[in-house]
């Protein structure tokens, strides 16, 4: 069903799946458990997606808290950036970061990520700074830069670095498509599931490290 897709559809799907697939991606390299991804295109280029992950985990320690708020968040950030990569082969694959930018702080669905990344960072520089005085506005705003920027570098990092396995696996979720039937109707609505244990039988998905923030 894919191939009859027209091409102005497909370019938006791939782009959406490299969002999803993204987050999917980089939460099981950091270690969160994973269930499946969805993806719903229509004829007008509107979209819904989700990637499911799994966001209990055992924090005993400041330590640990400190690694999940950062883990957190670069799964957050990963959407937006894998939506910036390019689904052609090239040697290298590059995060376009003021798209990624864009993307995050736009009104098509991501700034719900950029809203929960802004409030996880303020609580990991209230954890990773205690003994900052909450009325020194300059010092606060240097500690959330030097939070974010870290954090971003990352990200971007592993986006990088993993961004075959992302596009290959995006390119599968697109190429699972299908017309949504439509009663009475004609169908303008593609979709697909892909669900967790499908997903754990993809060599791709087999293949990804686990990663440290």
């Amino acid at each position: 069903m894919t191939k009859k897709m027209p091409p102005a559809v497909r370019d938006h799907a791939l782009q959406i799946a490299h969002h999803e697939m993204a987050h999917y991606v980089m939460a099981r390299a950091l270690g969160f458990a994973t269930g499946g991804v969805t993806l719903t295109v229509t004829m007008d280029l509107r979209h819904q997606g989700g990637a499911s992950i799994t966001l209990a985990r055992s924090i005993s320690s400041i330590d640990a808290m400190k690694e999940y708020l950062q883990a957190r968040m670069m799964v957050l950030l990963a959407g937006a950036m894998g939506q910036t990569l390019s689904s052609t082969h090239s040697p290298r694959k590059l995060v376009d970061k003021p798209k990624a930018t864009t993307i995050l702080k736009g009104g098509l669905g991501a700034e719900q990520d950029y809203a929960k990344v802004r409030e996880l960072q303020q609580l990991l520089r209230n954890i990773a700074y205690p003994d900052t005085n909450p009325a020194s506005s300059d010092r606060i705003t240097a500690e959330l830069k030097e939070i974010t920027d870290r954090v971003w570098l990352r990200t971007q990092e592993v986006v990088e670095a993993l961004a075959d396995t992302i596009n290959e696996l995006a390119l599968a979720l697109v190429d699972g498509m299908v017309m949504v039937e439509q009663w009475g109707r004609a169908g303008d609505t593609y979709e697909v599931v892909l669900t967790g244990g499908m997903l754990e039988r993809l060599g791709p998905v087999q293949a990804i490290p686990e990663l440290k923030v």
